[in-house]
């Protein structure tokens, strides 16, 4: 999956730009889902009755005609959902707390950018620009750098690749030191998908999952060391 994360203060442009990308992304026929990290407390209005039903279940489930939705009554981490967003690019807005994807930044200052970017920044985007980043100003090349360069890392700080943290692998990836095959948790033998989303295992899960699908398969007519493809709808 390419994936992208829009990363600005209050009042800079960060939805107008996502919306934008979000739209050119699908012109181009991308399958394209996005996430919006918020401050505020609920995102379902205390009055409605998904909030009323949210009070007494562990997640809420709505369907209209032409939308549906799942509100969970706790918090859920952002690559426990992304298995349900189906599609080839992600874009992000906000989470600057979350340190896995490369960011656009917005900016009111240029001081910002060292606040903001983490290491991970590949660009600003609009008015204010930042010394030693690449400065866009059309939608359109935002999207041709999201296609050529976006990337998700799978956040679980294994530090089976060597780094400390998928943070600064991700870091190392954006600078050019590093490629997205040097992150262990995805580009190992055993490659597991759910609705086209990579699922990440450390090394030692892979080895265990490994060894015990080759155990069961041994005892089947046929069975022969090689390439192993197996599909299963859940």
């Amino acid at each position: 999956m390419k994936a992208i994360q829009i990363v600005g203060y209050k009042k800079t442009g960060k939805t107008s730009l996502a919306l934008g990308l979000t739209a050119a992304l699908k012109v181009r026929g991308h399958a394209v889902a996005a996430a919006k990290f918020t401050h505020n407390p609920s995102l379902d209005k205390v009055d409605s009755d998904t909030g009323r039903l949210g009070a007494f279940c562990g997640a809420v489930a709505a369907f209209t005609p032409s939308e549906s939705a799942v509100f969970w009554t706790k918090p859920r981490s952002f690559h426990e959902v992304l298995p349900l967003l189906d599609a080839e690019v992600l874009v992000v807005e906000g989470g600057k707390e979350m340190a896995c994807m490369p960011r656009i930044l917005t900016l009111r200052d240029p001081a910002e950018a060292e606040e903001l970017g983490a290491g991970l920044a590949v660009a600003t985007f609009g008015p204010v620009t930042a010394p030693g980043l690449l400065a866009l100003r059309e939608v359109e090349d935002v999207a041709d750098l999201v296609l050529a360069g976006g990337f998700l890392l799978p956040n679980l700080n294994c530090g089976t690749c060597g780094e400390a943290s998928c943070a600064a692998m991700a870091a190392r990836i954006v600078a050019g030191d590093a490629v997205l095959g040097d992150c262990k948790a995805t580009g190992g033998a055993l490659r597991i998908t759910i609705n086209g989303i990579p699922l990440a295992a450390k090394p030692f899960v892979e080895d265990i999952i490994s060894a015990s699908l080759k155990a069961m398969l041994a005892q089947l007519k046929g069975y022969a060391p090689g390439r192993i493809e197996l599909t299963l709808d859940a």
